[in-house]
């Protein structure tokens, strides 16, 4: 059966257009993807529409991620980044700017939490139903490394500002 424009929009929205698709670690491409564009679209942004940002991808993500399934027939599959999406910039919420530093820090503890699912991020899978649950280990994967980053710079080994 061929897929319809929503659907396949949908997936487009999923892969983060080609990010997804790669035949090599569609998540660390992902998360490549998604700290690239984070200096234009995610951190000029003040901390109230940040929030709003990654409520909306949460949500949208969700709901998108739970029909991704049902096209895809499987679950969580591979190809669905825009979980990558919302943990990364989770990641560096409270923190202004891009420096190159932040980003690859952000990026490296990020795939370190979200490929290893140390504990709670492994248990946080069946904490939700459908593309909820998809979404929600890369949130606290995101939560977790935001700490990590805090904890560097208030160790002075991460010189960035918060917001």
């Amino acid at each position: 059966m061929a897929m319809d424009v929503l659907d396949k929009i949908i997936l487009g929205y999923c892969h983060l257009g080609i990010a997804g698709l790669s035949k090599w670690a569609p998540g660390t491409c992902g998360t490549f993807l998604a700290l690239l564009a984070a200096p234009w679209l995610f951190q000029p942004l003040d901390l109230k529409w940040r929030i709003v940002v990654l409520l909306a991808v949460f949500v949208t993500g969700s709901l998108a991620a739970t029909r991704a399934e049902a096209i895809l027939g499987k679950k969580d599959p591979g190809e669905v980044v825009i979980d990558e999406l919302a943990g990364a910039w989770i990641a560096i919420l409270p923190f202004q700017g891009g420096s190159f530093v932040l980003l690859a820090c952000a990026f490296v503890l990020f795939r370190f939490f979200d490929i290893l699912k140390p504990w709670p991020i492994h248990a946080s899978e069946n904490w939700l139903p459908d593309g909820w649950g998809v979404m929600i280990d890369d949130v606290v994967g995101g939560v977790m490394t935001m700490l990590v980053l805090l904890l560097c710079r208030y160790f002075g080994l991460l010189k960035v500002s918060l917001l």
